[in-house]
């Protein structure tokens, strides 16, 4: 009788939700769990340990490695150093910590990371050496697999793409700094210029999308607005796609990756955002007219990208 190989888990810990899936050597998922994001390292620590457990009952399959993907700064030793998007977790021996009550060799890394690692192995960049993923969400998230391999830098804090300065004097970043790509580019700030145009007394249209009145108009209400053909909201989605094509093709000249991946919760905008994108993007990028084109397409993994990068890091553990 031959044993199967032993599983990989892979979880992928943010800000609001825990999932972690379990993974074979062929790349199938064959088991997965989910949980709200608890506060606190202590809890985070407890969360992932039960879901692990649950997830080897779930898959009825022998456990060979852990890998973990974590928003936040995660050093060498798969220490997570400072976290804002994880409650209560810096300073934290995720690594240490989780090997001791799992019994299990483990990798940490970062979300973003492991994300990338996902789509590079199996996703929209799949057979792709040089590959740039980012993430539009609330921030903006991005990791670089360069020769084929993962980038992390020298500290492992490589890929916080957000945060390079494209404003001196733009709008105020989560992070305290002014005029970050992050704070003109991310989905918070498409809900800030929607609540602008609100407040100037324009976009009608996405005043009547959003819950709650001028305040509560976000990203949301302009995507609404836009799908229904109002200008005001597409012309918005364009200059929004034009601040997020500037940053991509500063970039790309840096870089030069061979596919640009887009994930987070404004993929789901389709061609509203990477028409309008793809087209800012080749009017920045140097020398467009005499070099290769860079295919900018969403990611295809979902949810899942970031815990089944995860495990296939893991896999180097088994």
């Amino acid at each position: 009788m031959i044993t199967p190989e032993p599983l990989t888990v892979g979880l992928d810990i943010g800000g609001t939700k825990i999932l972690g899936v379990a993974l074979t050597d062929d790349a199938e998922v064959v088991a997965e769990v989910r949980r709200d994001s608890p506060e606190g390292f202590g809890r985070v620590l407890d969360v992932s340990s039960e879901m692990i457990s649950e997830i080897e009952r779930e898959a009825g399959r022998a456990l060979g490695a852990v890998g973990v993907g974590i928003a936040g700064l995660v050093d060498a030793e798969g220490a997570l150093r400072y976290g804002p998007n994880v409650p209560d977790v810096v300073l934290a021996p995720v690594r240490a910590a989780l090997a001791g009550r799992t019994g299990l060799p483990v990798v940490v890394d970062n979300d973003a990371n492991v994300a990338a690692w996902g789509e590079a192995a199996l996703g929209a960049a799949a057979g792709v050496d040089d590959m740039l993923l980012v993430t539009l969400g609330t921030g903006i998230g991005g990791g670089m697999v360069l020769g084929g391999r993962l980038y992390r830098g020298a500290n492992g804090f490589s890929g916080e793409i957000g945060h390079f300065t494209v404003e001196r004097e733009g709008p105020m970043c989560a992070c305290g700094e002014r005029g970050h790509w992050e704070a003109i580019a991310s989905g918070s700030a498409l809900g800030r210029m929607a609540r602008d145009e609100v407040s100037a007394g324009r976009g009608a249209r996405m005043l009547a999308a959003a819950e709650g009145g001028a305040a509560g108009v976000d990203g949301r209400s302009a995507v609404a607005a836009a799908s229904e053909g109002d200008p005001e909201a597409l012309a918005l989605l364009r200059r929004y796609s034009e601040n997020v094509a500037l940053g991509l093709a500063g970039l790309a000249n840096i870089l030069d990756p061979e596919r640009i991946v887009i994930a987070g919760g404004l993929v789901s905008m389709g061609d509203l955002l990477f028409v309008p994108l793809r087209e800012a993007f080749s009017e920045h990028l140097e020398g467009v007219d005499y070099r290769p084109p860079i295919p900018i397409v969403p990611a295809v993994l979902g949810e899942r990208a970031g815990a089944m990068g995860a495990a296939l890091l893991a896999r180097d553990l088994v």
